[in-house]
């Protein structure tokens, strides 16, 4: 049927977005509940997000087919005579025109396209089917790149394939947000990988640098491409020297005092500026030089106009800023900074359910994170909590307890979201106050690589037990579960 089929399948499609459209908006022929039509909606406009979630998936599989087949096509219509490289531009080019991409955006959607069409038959599949995202099949593409045929097939397998020898434990890889996903794929190709992690490694510390980036409003990011230990390091004694300084008297959130702190320790001062003097009007000196130009709009300049001033070599700066470099001749900086936000830790728990150093401990071995679907928090900014509140007779036991963040603490105790059971291995899931159900988590253990010649049995090795210190933990463990 060709184009006319085409044409009449997207017309369907349009015709069926109308009608989502109109139940969306409360306008369908039939209310979701008749009893109780607000509750009804609420509910049916989940549905519609957990379809539309679905039905884009199952688009960008099509977009990716549709643009190797073109890619292809144009190919074998272009003939021998012209160039690859220059073939490869004009289809690229034709492809970010038609999406509206841009020439890097357009290579790397063809480049992931392909991965996916020629050597990621499960991710293709999972992709169409609705299972997993586009920005999955990005991870999936990014982390299988370098691996050998049998490594792409082992790393689809285990978060893909639900009868694989070993696979990924916990939320499945589809309902993981995209960046979560794609640390669980790091860690797993990071073990796999052919190639020996030391000699990459080795590469990576030649290529150490730091860099700067503006960003808007007068701000820039700077950031160090580091070996991980100095940087997980680093970022450790940030969060340890802004934690001693809260107190009832400091103003600023736990992020805004990593940021002073990092500030203050790059530009050789022994101490943060306090942003809430700053803002007063303080004429603290920084030690850093200005080594550049400054252009500030005389009406900016005298302070009667909000107009932006322009920094050499950065951009658009805030007037105030600009003022502060001219009343010092342009021969320091300050730092410019922001309001405070929402996030500071919460104070968690009572002396009377204290959890021990040792339990604390296991929480984290079994956990790694908070374990709300898709945070990031790391476990030195969670705390412990009972699941099965103390005062309704919870016990202190690792399977009651859980270690939310300061944020998703404070989301379950404030609004319906609730922990489901946890285990001694499996941390906690969470139930919405819809009653949807969503898995935590769980990182995915391996066990540990016999060396070449030495397996499990052989008279090289032979059980001893657990030394007296892990065995009293066991025990205590135990008794408190």
């Amino acid at each position: 049927m060709g184009k006319a089929a085409v044409v009449k399948a997207f017309g369907d499609i349009r015709a069926a977005l109308a009608v989502l459209n109109a139940e969306v908006e409360g306008a369908g022929s039939v209310p979701f509940s008749v009893g109780d039509p607000l509750s009804g909606l609420a509910d049916g406009c989940l549905d519609i997000l957990a379809g539309s979630r679905e039905v884009e998936a199952g688009f960008a599989g099509l977009k990716a087919k549709a643009a190797v087949k073109y890619s292809e096509s144009a190919f074998a219509v272009a003939g021998p005579d012209v160039p690859v490289v220059a073939q490869e531009m004009a289809v690229a080019a034709e492809i970010g025109c038609l999406l509206a991409l841009g020439p890097r955006a357009a290579g790397t959607f063809l480049g992931t396209s392909h991965a996916l069409t020629t050597g990621l038959p499960r991710t293709l599949e999972a992709l169409q089917a609705g299972t997993i995202s586009w920005q999955h099949a990005v991870v999936m593409a990014d982390e299988t790149a370098g691996l050998d045929a049998a490594g792409v097939a082992a790393l689809e397998a285990h978060f893909l394939d639900p009868e694989a020898p070993e696979p990924a434990r916990g939320c499945p890889a589809g309902q993981l947000p995209a960046h979560r996903f794609k640390a669980k794929a790091r860690t797993w190709r990071e073990r796999h990988h052919a190639q020996s992690i030391e000699q990459r490694h080795t590469k990576g510390v030649a290529e150490r640098r730091v860099e700067f980036r503006p960003d808007q409003d007068g701000m820039a990011w700077l950031s160090a491409y580091l070996p991980a230990d100095q940087a997980q390091a680093g970022w450790n004694r940030l969060t340890a020297i802004a934690r001693s300084m809260q107190g009832p008297d400091e103003p600023r959130t736990l992020t805004q005092l990593r940021a002073d702190t990092f500030a203050a320790a790059t530009l050789g001062s022994g101490t943060t500026v306090n942003d809430a003097r700053l803002g007063a009007g303080t004429d603290q000196q920084s030690p850093i030089r200005a080594q550049v130009l400054v252009t500030v709009p005389v009406c900016a300049l005298l302070g009667v106009s909000d107009e932006p001033a322009v920094l050499d070599g950065y951009g658009p700066i805030p007037p105030s800023m600009a003022r502060r470099l001219v009343a010092d001749g342009a021969g320091s900086f300050y730092r410019v900074l922001v309001d405070p936000r929402d996030g500071a830790p919460l104070e968690i728990g009572r002396t009377s359910y204290r959890v021990t150093k040792a339990m604390r401990a296991w929480l984290r071995m079994r956990d790694g994170k908070c374990p709300f679907p898709g945070c990031s928090n790391n476990s030195l900014d969670t705390e412990a909590d009972h699941i099965l509140a103390w005062a309704k007779g919870g016990t202190t036991g690792i399977s009651n307890l859980g270690q939310p963040c300061p944020k998703h603490h404070k989301l379950r105790h404030a609004t319906g979201w609730k922990p489901t059971p946890a285990t001694k291995n499996e941390p906690p899931g969470w139930t919405s106050p819809t009653g949807r159900h969503y898995q935590s988590e769980h990182q995915d253990w391996e066990p540990p690589r016999w060396p070449q010649g030495v397996h499990p049995g052989s008279v090289d090795f032979f059980h001893r037990g657990l030394s007296p210190g892990e065995g009293d933990l066991e025990r205590f463990l135990r008794a408190q579960a």
